[in-house]
């Protein structure tokens, strides 16, 4: 943990709960879902807060795992430079960073 993973932390919880300030990436397998489906996993990412050492180890919420109706899906956050080309410099600073929240079935990982 760095001194900037709470900002990093409350910046990921925004965007996830949101889907404001970034992009959202659903995969071929989220996009096949029936729309109630999708909708229901939708709504369980945002909600998603059974954060713990062992799904995200650096405390910035940036992975889940959530089991939906007998599947399971994952979910993660990455941080991008401006242009997403690459990393980004400083995921807090909000001029020099692009999220992009992927959502995925666990098979598709």
């Amino acid at each position: 943990m760095t001194d900037k993973t709470p900002e990093i932390r409350r910046l990921n919880d925004a965007f996830r709960r949101s889907f404001i300030g970034g992009h959202v990436v659903l995969t071929s397998g989220v996009a096949a879902l029936a729309d109630t489906e999708r909708r229901a996993l939708l709504r369980s990412v945002r909600a998603f807060e059974a954060f713990n050492s062992g799904n995200d180890p650096h405390a910035e919420h940036d992975f889940g795992a959530i089991d939906l109706e007998g599947s399971k899906f994952f979910w993660k956050i990455d941080y991008y430079d401006a242009e997403m080309r690459g990393g980004s410099p400083d995921p807090t600073n909000a001029e020099l960073t692009r999220r992009a929240l992927t959502i995925m079935r666990a098979e598709e990982y």
